[in-house]
């Protein structure tokens, strides 16, 4: 007979008209069967009830959906789907209409449950249909919420028909025929509906689908594929069975795109950006009525994470908060399954019930979990998507005072590991709030168990907290310490590779990997504190659960005697605790993470609030009839100095007109450009532009890309005019030697283009833009006088392509002036003069006194004829001083006994010291060949030699004590949990009461045990951090030491990039991340096997199923590593151009902005982002797909737990505590398996990171630095060369094994003293000479002696350091003007200042606040070129050693400072050894000898005069060229003289 249990069952079964419930047909019975009003009831209501709940938020989802995918066509599937839920909904109806039919025809009693049930399943089914069109319409192929209505509808429609099935066999076909047709057509349709629902809709849309060409495959597939990411498989499969690459990578989700993150999270940013200004301006506001202001609103990033990715992320909380509820139905079914084996009383189905239950259950929260994971890791995706983007874009318009703040090391960081802090804390963020809700939930269900008791563990965790706070606190003054360092370093990094070819000609690699090194201790440092924190925060974390099992079992049976620890309440209480466990254990991460990543937001606000270039500093809508015009502008560099750089800058530069700026070192003229352009902070005054503008920056900027890409710089493709540019420019000779052409692949930075080349596609590329403005920031300088004036006359002139625009011209030569329209003369940062030529002449000012003066000076002879035109130069000197005869003042041949120096030989031309190639074509790539090679990803197992490395590095008594430390703390924890069993068991005395003395032994035992396991648990904790910080400190070291040794050749085919990421990202993870990784790893490895053991000693039948449950596990393990592994080398890989095409924006940014293409480099770099982007996204879809099926594999090792056990119990060969214990540990492995198998790939794809960097500690090195110790070779004494003879003796070199040689059989001797011009065209082997004598290059036959010493018997410094050279571009490096000029301290103060005196520098260094201990900043950005190279001139004053190469180096010193350096070097090196490289003749004419080089083959030397005497000559021929025999008066020779 029913018996109602409560007010709801009886309701329930009035509504019905037949009971809710009932025990002996559903529990208490061997055929247990639901009551029809269940099945009409819950099992109905509970799937209609999910479709109505969440039809709502599926729809807005639809709606603001990022997803624009096109509809759907109809098809057989969308149709059958449709068709099948009307016919559904005409069943019901009928069942509607059949009640009333009964009702009100048959007067029979209908139940209101008959009503209800049919109308609620036809509203249903239309709302389905109503969903469903929608979707299509949407593009939609799979959605969750049908697919999980129709199982849980399927499922009452199975319940429905095995009832009425019973009933048709126990009492025969009813009366009710009706009834039975109409239930087995609803079934059949249920069924049909729910098998079809396992698929997707086909693709067939109503447009075409602009796909990417490896599209996606998620959201094409079924939902219960997306379910189980079943998807993955086809990659994974691939990548176990070759080496994953680019092309096997699907393409991004459009909502995982840059295209649809970047736009949003700006939108959000600028929104807190507008608070600021809005609070800003109440203050001031405030403050101008008396009311004391307010503090100004801080812009949170964080908030702006949260509006961007919110929603999403609160979608995943709740998912996690189901999982979380479910979390504790395997306690409780524990307890039903304790009590069914504890208990005869129960019929054995009810055990197989529970067993099939558990897994089930646990099954879901599979599934519950790892769709929050993914949606949280791709939350984080996005954040690293939108900090990345955010990051590059401000880059792009910072002023240039914000520049000097953040320096690009910081700004690597930034994109480097802050935003991988900020990705990794999206995934642990939510453990906030569900750590403490399963803590509370834990303790709640403890009460139950334990009572009171349970409030002593409470206790214990209360009293963790403090201790927590205060490390967290400690670590987050860390955290902010080792960024400041670590941004230090990095910066120090990049300085270090773009100057590494003048550190080397130098030999200052000692200095500066001593400075690293020195940064890098003070980073290891504060990573030694932090990690010995963390030590101490994961070891209380860790021993927490058991000591709160320990406290609350101890006060249990300590309070009373009659509280007895029974197997149920052991177990149940154990599985509690451990559920504890897990969120104790991944608190401290959480709590680093969140620590870090507040850090991260705090430098990435500070960044994003630099401030920017102002926009309106240039009005370019002027209605201004000139085409530039600038009224009363102040301007400065930075917003601290008060003072203005220009001052009163009063200037109109009218359309089509051509200006030159004019002036000394440090006048100001690049400060003007800059002006113009925007890049000065404007104090006062108005500047006016009309027009699009091009620019060509003092020092070319040019890009990794093909020389017609650069020149074309995306603009239209126009052939015609592009060779028309190409020929105006002097290219044509440069395309026809190089192998590719202008498909040629240049290298960063131009590695593969001298000087002049570099400078001649600049103006190529600002040409071909065909602008109306044209800013050339001394242009010219770069290259020789020919071809300067060939440029000049063919680009810049009246006759010139660019004749009809508007051009302004910064330059040194006086032979252009007369051809201007107006000069404009700067002077200290003020406007002195302007006019045309002619104006400025017969003003007889301070212009053209200078040319009198200038031009008048006998001195300076050499220096015009080399560098200006002689017919302009005369009809000048007959303006600015009448009757003087030049002839007459012309001096007699420099080439008398003193052997002087040409005064011009410092003057650069088109080609500098190049170094690997960069002047000789020979090195450079064939058609089709990339010079910068593409970065290799290492294929297969990672190799045992990196984790041998590793674990050699960390120290190997140090890994061997970390490894017994687990073993032993595992050991504890497996013996605790078996004497807990055994305690379980203890019966009992005769009244209830415990026995004591064996309650205190089985209590001490448990507590000994539990602190063995805690202090090994310290001990290896301590291990790890001692030991990780000795492999930091190892691996960075001997990366950096192979790095500073390795030949030229590595540095001119890695881009700088790449070699950033290996210390920034790669050293970051070696320092934070696989430490983490091995401790986890570690931690849960040991527990999976103690788990194994401790089910398999509960119920030894379970050991059969391990083998069958490993090979599994195997199979599905290697798999995943196999593609994982691969996917996260490629994953670096594709970094490494994020921080490449960020160097070089950073670098052209004044270049970019000019141009205005700020938006495509954008673009470009989202690209790269992507690119990036998709092989992290395959990674986190590999780790779903694994972490499903092994939890699958955990929950089979559950359910067989399980079922074993009740096995057992029927079997009568099981007792409660070993049943307790086999299956409390088993709900434990579910997260461990995961967790081993997630933290084994985490290891293996991490320890690519010390792959990486095993990699370049291990590439070629070149020679050693020192001799010293070599056998048979002595060092040479310190005052060697004492002469400075040089004798090439058969020389050969090339630069690469199996290469053409580039010198040939080279035999000469260079006397002491001697002045040596080296000449020859384009590819002689100028350049490969002057190399050799550095080594650079090593020889391939014969030797090099400097006063008898073969100096390939030397070491490379020992060499270098007695060798001086002024190279064309001059490099400064971050910090004191002093370290810049003498970095080892080897000369008294008193030589430097003598130094800085003769290099012209003395009042310019005297005037700065801080003298020599003035800071430089990075690149030298806060000098002008001019200066920066007088500083070089320094450099090799102080140095000044018996042989000295010079590559004409003064191009960017104004003539005035030239003619004064010139007497400088005359009396300096009077008695040196002198090599010339000459790229014009004229520089060396005066020279001792001259070297006639062709085709790496020494020709001819000889005196200048015997050469021009033998017309057969190579010489005679090249001087004839270039009009020194028979002068040309035309613009420019037969380029083939033009040795670049």
């Amino acid at each position: 007979m029913y018996q109602s249990s409560s007010g709801a069952v009886e309701a329930f079964s009035r509504f019905c008209g037949s009971p809710f419930w009932d025990e002996f047909l559903t529990v208490n019975t061997t055929s247990p069967d639901l009551t029809v009003c269940f099945e009409k009831t819950v099992l109905v209501w509970l799937p209609c009830a999910f479709l109505w709940c969440f039809t709502a938020p599926s729809i807005l989802l639809l709606h603001f959906s990022s997803k624009d995918s096109p509809p759907l066509q109809h098809s057989w599937l969308t149709n059958c789907k449709q068709l099948f839920s009307s016919l559904l909904f005409l069943v019901a109806m009928a069942d509607f209409a059949h009640s009333i039919y009964q009702w009100q025809h048959d007067g029979l009693y209908i139940a209101n449950v008959d009503f209800v049930m049919p109308g609620l399943l036809a509203a249903s089914m239309v709302l389905h249909m109503v969903v469903t069109e929608q979707e299509r319409l949407r593009g939609i192929r799979s959605s969750g919420v049908p697919f999980i209505f129709f199982m849980l509808l399927a499922i009452q429609a199975l319940a429905a028909l095995q009832t009425t099935i019973r009933n048709v066999i126990r009492e025969g076909v009813s009366d009710d025929l009706y009834r039975l047709t109409t239930s087995c057509i609803y079934s059949g349709i249920v069924f049909l509906q729910f098998i079809l629902h396992f698929f997707a809709n086909p693709a067939q849309t109503c447009m075409p689908v602009a796909d990417g060409p490896n599209p996606c495959p998620e959201y094409k597939l079924g939902f219960i594929t997306r379910l189980f990411f079943w998807w993955y498989m086809r990659l994974g499969i691939t990548g176990w069975k070759r080496a994953l690459e680019f092309s096997d990578v699907w393409d991004l989700n459009p909502e995982d795109t840059c295209e649809k993150v970047m736009p949003l999270f700006e939108s959000h940013w600028q929104q807190e950006v507008m608070k600021v200004r809005r609070s800003k301006a109440v203050a001031k506001a405030d403050e101008a009525v008396g009311i004391p202001p307010k503090e100004p609103y801080e812009p949170s990033i964080a908030l702006t994470i949260a509006k961007c990715f919110g929603s999403t992320y609160a979608w995943a909380s709740g998912i996690k908060l189901l999982n979380d509820i479910l979390l504790f139905a395997g306690p409780q079914i524990l307890k039903w399954l304790i009590a069914f084996i504890s208990s005869d009383d129960f019929p054995f189905w009810q055990g197989y019930f529970y067993a099939v239950l558990l897994f089930v259950v646990s099954m879901v929260r599979t599934l519950l979990m790892q769709q929050f994971v993914n949606e949280a890791l791709r939350v984080g995706m996005r954040v690293r998507t939108a900090v990345t983007g955010i990051v590059y874009k401000k880059a792009l318009t910072m002023s240039s005072a914000s520049r000097r703040i953040s320096t690009v090391g910081e700004t690597v960081n930034l994109m480097s590991v802050d935003a991988q802090r900020l990705m990794d804390l999206a995934s642990y963020l939510v453990y906030l709030w569900s750590a403490p809700f399963i803590i509370v939930l834990c303790m709640y269900f403890l009460w139950q168990e334990l009572g009171p008791s349970v409030l002593a563990g409470v206790a214990v965790l209360i009293l963790l907290l403090p201790l927590n706070a205060v490390i967290a606190h400690l670590t987050n003054k860390l955290q902010v310490s080792q960024m400041t360092f670590k941004d230090l370093r990095i910066n120090v990094m990049n300085e270090i590779l773009n100057g590494i070819k003048v550190l080397k000609l130098y030999a200052w690699e000692p200095f500066f990997q001593d400075k690293i090194l020195d940064l890098r201790e003070k980073e290891l440092h504060v990573l030694k504190k932090s990690n010995y924190l963390g030590a101490v925060s994961i070891f209380t974390w860790t021993c927490a659960p058991f000591l709160v099992s320990l406290v609350s079992f101890m006060v249990y049976v300590l309070s009373d005697p009659s509280h007895v620890l029974t197997a149920s309440k052991a177990f149940v209480s154990l599985a509690l605790f451990n559920l504890i466990r897990f969120p104790l254990s991944v608190m401290p991460w959480t709590i680093t993470l969140l620590v870090q990543s507040s850090v991260s937001l705090r430098r990435l606000r500070r960044y994003l609030m630099q401030a920017d270039l102002d926009p309106n500093s240039v009005d370019h809508n002027s209605a201004e009839a000139a085409h530039i015009v600038v009224t009363d502008g102040n301007f400065k560099w930075d917003e601290i100095s008060d003072a203005p750089t220009l001052a009163n800058i009063n200037l109109q530069l009218k359309e089509g007109t051509l200006t030159a700026i004019v002036g000394q070192v440090g006048a100001g003229k690049s400060s003007l450009m800059s002006a113009f352009l925007g890049e000065m902070e404007r104090m006062m005054g108005k500047v006016h532009m009309r027009g699009k503008l091009a620019y060509v920056s003092q020092q070319a900027w040019i890009q990794n890309v093909t020389l017609r890409d650069n020149i074309v710089f995306n603009n239209d493709w126009d052939e015609t005019w592009y060779h028309k540019v190409i020929d105006a420019c002097a290219l044509e000779p440069d395309l026809d030697v190089l192998p590719g052409g202008d498909l040629t692949e240049i290298g960063e930075r131009g590695i593969n283009l001298s000087g002049g080349q570099k400078q001649r596609v600049s103006v190529a590329r600002a040409v071909y833009s065909d602008a109306d403005i044209f800013l050339l920031d001394d242009p010219l300088s770069a290259v020789d006088a020919h071809v300067g004036k060939h440029m000049f006359g063919r680009v810049i002139s009246a006759s010139g392509l660019l004749n009809n625009k508007t051009r302004v011209l910064v330059t040194h030569g006086v032979s252009f002036l007369p051809e201007v329209d107006s000069i404009v003369v700067i002077r200290g940062g003020r406007i002195s003069e302007v006019g045309s030529f002619e104006q400025l002449l017969s003003c007889n000012g301070a212009f053209a006194e200078f040319l009198r003066n200038y031009l008048t000076n006998p001195e300076n002879e050499d220096v015009i004829t080399d560098s200006e035109d002689p017919d302009i130069v005369e009809e000048i000197l007959q303006k600015v001083a009448p009757g003087y005869d030049r002839q007459a003042s012309r001096p007699e041949s420099s080439m008398d006994e003193d052997h002087l120096i040409p005064e011009s030989a410092l003057r650069q031309q088109s080609g500098n010291i190049q170094v690997n190639g960069k002047a000789n074509v020979k090195l450079l790539p064939s058609v089709g060949d990339k010079l910068i090679d593409e970065e290799k990803a290492e294929t297969g197992n990672v190799s045992l030699a990196v984790f041998k490395m590793y674990f050699k590095a960390v120290s190997t008594p140090i890994v061997s004590i970390i490894f017994l430390s687990y073993l032993l703390a595992n050991a504890a924890q497996v013996g605790s949990s078996i004497w807990l069993s055994a305690w379980s068991t203890d019966q009992p005395l005769d009244d209830g009461s415990q026995d004591i003395p064996l309650r205190n032994m089985r209590l001490a035992v448990y507590a000994a045990l539990g602190t063995l396991q805690s202090l090994f648990v310290l001990s290896s904790a301590i291990g790890i951090a001692l030991g990780v910080m000795f492999a930091s400190r190892s691996l960075h070291r001997d990366m950096l030491r192979n790095m500073f040794r390795s030949p030229m050749s590595f540095f001119d085919t890695t881009p700088l990039g790449r070699i950033v990421n290996r210390f920034s990202k790669d050293i970051d993870v070696v320092d934070n991340i696989i430490p983490m990784s091995l401790q986890n790893w570690l931690f849960c490895v040991f527990y999976v096997f103690g788990t194994l053991f401790l089910i398999s000693y509960g119920t030894p039948i379970f050991a059969a199923a391990i083998p069958p449950l490993a090979v599994l596990y195997w199979f599905i393990q290697r798999i995943y590593v196999a593609s994982s592994r691969q996917l996260k080398r490629l994953e670096s890989i594709s970094r490494s151009p994020i921080y490449s095409h960020f160097s070089e924006t950073v670098t052209g940014a004044s270049t970019i902005r000019a141009f205005q293409v700020q938006e495509r480099f954008i673009l470009d770099n989202e690209a790269r982002i992507d690119n990036n982007q998709k092989c992290y996204f395959a990674i986190i879809m590999g780790n779903r797909w694994l972490a499903v099926h092994l939890e699958a594999i955990g929950n089979l090792i559950i359910f067989f737990s399980a079922l074993f056990t009740v096995i057992g119990k029927q079997m009568g060969e099981i007792d409660p505590g070993l049943a307790g214990l086999s299956i409390s540990n088993s709900l434990g492995l579910i997260q461990a398996l995961n967790w081993a198998v997630r933290f084994t790939s985490e290891l293996e794809t991490n320890i690519v990171a010390v792959e990486r960097v095993k990699e370049y500690s291990e590439t070629p090195n070149e020679a050693p630095w020192e001799s010293a110790g070599k056998l048979g070779l002595v060092p040479p004494p310190a005052y060697w060369p004492p002469e400075g003879d040089v004798q090439f003796d058969n020389y050969s070199v090339c630069y690469r094994p199996g290469l053409a040689l580039v010198l040939n059989q080279i035999s000469c001797f260079v006397s002491a003293s001697e002045k040596v011009g080296i000449v020859g065209r384009t590819g002689a082997g100028k350049s490969s000479l002057i190399l050799s004598l550095f080594r650079i290059i090593e020889a391939s036959e014969g030797a090099i002696h400097i006063d008898g010493r073969n100096i390939a018997e030397m070491g490379l410094h020992e060499l270098r350091s007695k060798l001086t050279v002024i190279p064309q571009d001059p490099m400064l490096f971050s910090g004191s003007l002093r370290m810049n000029l003498d970095p080892f301290s080897w000369h008294s103060d008193g030589a430097v200042w003598r130094a800085i005196e003769h290099a012209h520098l003395k009042a310019f260094v005297m005037s700065l606040p801080a003298g020599l201990q003035y800071e430089i900043s990075e690149g030298g950005e806060n000098l002008s070129v001019g200066q920066r190279q007088l500083v070089c001139l320094a450099r090799a004053l102080l140095r000044k050693t018996k042989v000295l190469i010079l590559d004409e180096a003064t191009a960017a010193i104004d003539l005035e400072t030239d003619d004064l350096i010139q007497a400088t070097i005359r009396q300096a090196f009077a008695n040196c050894t002198v090599l010339t490289v000459a790229h014009r003749l004229n520089t060396i004419m005066d020279s001792t000898r001259v070297m006639v080089l062709d085709n790496g083959m020494l020709k001819e030397f000889d005196t200048p005069e015997n050469l021009l005497q033998d017309k057969n000559s190579i010489f005679y021929s090249m001087a004839r060229e270039a009009g020194i025999v028979g002068r040309s008066h035309s613009l420019l020779p037969d380029t083939e003289n033009i040795a670049t």
